[in-house]
């Protein structure tokens, strides 16, 4: 008897080890700035990964019934920061890291690091999701098989924005004015060229540069703006450059268009716009609040906002985990290689119409919305944001295929 008893509790303890084993969660390590100066976006960042992780995780997890679990990093806006949060997330198990918010700098040498991490331990390989950093280089000539990016690249966005100039004559001369790094200098590059070439009758009168974070007062660059007869801005400037631009040419009285990248997904932006008053405001993102027949994305703005007390505001960075998860199922593993290889042209119907990523990049192709933060008028924009009475007005909605752009990636495959 003793015996048989030992057997069974061998038994047990064996069902024991392996349904723990089969309980182990698949780690995902978020990688942004959670302290500093941009700590409310790195929030903003990781409230929406972890939405759709636990959503996930409520209608069942991965088709194997594993669940997802979101380890935490604070990158400090820092390459070196962000590698050692690196090692320490694949240290702790994570095999997929999700950032982003860190600039494209940052997420280059995450995906580097990630790359030889990856040649010196096979088997072993980690996975860099961007939902935001939006240089073309990481899709291009600095493309990586173990990086994914799931928003449209600066030049796509740009691209959206020229498709919308292109029906404006009104607009005449432009003043490419933008922040003194990599990003302002690519915004100003695609302008030039992207809304050139979709409006070669338009004059650029003019180009700056200015440091970033640095300028306390805009008058003197309005100013220059101002004497080179200038009717719109094409400007990179976010937080506090942009909110002192808008202020500036406001008290000046001078009734600019500026147009921007992703200005009215910064809590803030739409608070400024409607003190000034003065200005029109238009950006560009794959869906923007109050958007009008978008009922999946309403509903799940709706619920955010329920579970979380917080605003919706980037449907991308909602879709990481939902398509990471779509992934390892049609993977039928959860290797990164082949939830990498299942993410190759992978297509999936979202709450902003339907998205691909393209294989052979792997840049996301997925609509822009052309859109302006103007007064609530009951008609065109009917919700206010952030306490005001301004809103957004949809100017223009592009399908993924009239922003698709060609790539200059080489991949290397493992």
């Amino acid at each position: 008897m003793p015996i048989r008893l030992s057997a069974l509790a061998a038994a047990a303890a064996c069902t024991a080890a392996l349904s723990a084993q089969a309980a182990e969660p698949f780690k995902i390590a978020f990688i942004d700035p959670l302290s500093g100066p941009f700590v409310s976006t790195g929030e903003l960042m990781r409230d929406h990964v972890q939405y759709a992780v636990d959503d996930v995780n409520a209608k069942g997890g991965l088709y194997n019934g594993d669940k997802l679990q979101l380890l935490q990093f604070d990158s400090k806006l820092s390459a070196q920061e962000s590698q050692s949060a690196l090692q320490a997330a694949i240290d702790q198990g994570a095999r997929v890291v999700v950032t982003g918010g860190s600039g494209s700098s940052v997420v280059a040498a995450l995906v580097q690091a990630a790359s030889r991490y990856n040649q010196r331990n096979p088997g072993k390989e980690v996975l860099v999701l961007n939902h935001s950093s939006i240089d073309p280089d990481l899709t291009g000539k600095s493309c990586s098989f173990w990086h994914f990016m799931f928003d449209a690249n600066t030049a796509m966005r740009m691209q959206a924005i020229a498709n919308y100039i292109k029906t404006q004559p009104a607009i005449q001369k432009i003043y490419l004015l933008n922040q003194d790094y990599a990003h302002g200098k690519q915004w100003a590059h695609y302008g030039r060229d992207l809304v050139g070439k979709a409006r070669p009758d338009i004059q650029f009168v003019g180009e700056t540069l200015h440091p970033i974070g640095r300028v306390k007062d805009f008058a003197p660059y309005v100013a220059k703006i101002k004497e080179a007869g200038a009717d719109s801005v094409i400007t990179g400037n976010w937080g506090q450059d942009l909110a002192l631009l808008l202020k500036s040419a406001a008290d000046s009285g001078y009734n600019l268009r500026y147009f921007n990248h992703s200005a009215g997904g910064f809590p803030g932006t739409v608070t400024s716009i409607s003190q000034t008053r003065i200005g029109q405001l238009t950006w560009v993102a794959e869906w923007h609040p109050g958007q009008a027949d978008r009922p999946q994305a309403d509903a799940r703005a709706r619920d955010y906002k329920a579970r979380t007390g917080k605003d919706f505001l980037a449907p991308r960075m909602d879709l990481v985990p939902r398509m990471l998860a779509a992934a390892v199922a049609q993977a039928r593993s959860t290797e990164p290689v082949k939830i990498a290889k299942a993410l190759e042209d992978l297509q999936m119907d979202t709450i902003v119409g339907p998205v691909k990523m393209r294989g052979k990049d792997h840049q996301l192709l997925l609509p822009q919305v052309v859109n302006t933060i103007a007064p609530v008028d009951g008609k065109l924009v009917k919700t206010g944001w952030e306490g005001t009475n301004y809103g957004f007005r949809t100017d223009a909605v592009y399908t993924p295929q009239q922003v698709e752009l060609p790539t200059e990636c080489q991949m290397k495959r493992p």
